[in-house]
């Protein structure tokens, strides 16, 4: 299969099928295909989510006509200041994982965490729901601790519950999913560690 360098990437150009072998820098060969990538950055789709491995560029979507960025600093800057009432899912009780690390930063920080886990019975001494269905009061932001292949129903349950964000952590993509949200009307943040983002903000 021929692969996308990280020029044709940025300038946007029609697939390049007769261009043999071209070199691209960490291509993630995997996710290329089990999510259409070639899509995004075609520009086959209305908007396009660009990894920050293809060029560094926060992705960009079309809702109503007006573009909204996924992982810009303004939609990060929003989740962080505007959503206070965080369900991590895939929280785990043990303070060797790392989403017991990020859901106890939150709390110290202020933040009210509510536990989405079936594998868990309370976290923090707070009650654990086995899905955002569960939860009974309203959710601001979904903070996804899961692998990228299951992400999609936690984003389908966010979009279900009226979350004003989803947040996919670190190493977690799936960009159909983020589309879905976008589309929803939802803040977008993908691949991206809501820790290291906070105390990156607070020391500027």
């Amino acid at each position: 299969m021929t692969r996308l360098c990280r020029r044709t990437v940025r300038k946007g150009c029609a697939f390049p099928w007769n261009i043999p072998q071209v070199k691209v820098e960490r291509l993630r060969l995997e996710q290329f295909q089990r999510q259409s990538l070639f899509q995004y950055l075609t520009g086959q789709r209305k908007g396009r989510a660009f990894p920050h491995w293809c060029g560094g560029k926060a992705g960009v979507a079309k809702l109503d006509g007006v573009l909204v960025d996924i992982n810009s600093a303004e939609t990060i800057g929003r989740i962080l200041d505007e959503c206070r009432t965080i369900a991590v899912v895939g929280l785990s009780s043990d303070p060797n994982r790392p989403s017991h690390g990020v859901a106890s930063y939150m709390r110290s920080q202020g933040y009210r965490v509510i536990p989405v886990n079936p594998n868990e019975t309370e976290v923090f001494g707070d009650r654990s729901y086995p899905s955002l269905l569960d939860v009974p009061e309203q959710i601001d932001l979904v903070d996804i601790f899961r692998r990228s292949d299951e992400a999609g129903k936690a984003v389908d349950e966010a979009i279900a519950v009226g979350a004003r964000g989803v947040w996919l952590q670190e190493g977690v993509i799936d960009y159909a999913a983020a589309q879905r949200a976008l589309d929803a009307g939802l803040l977008v943040v993908m691949d991206r560690c809501w820790l290291k983002e906070h105390v990156r903000i607070r020391r500027q």
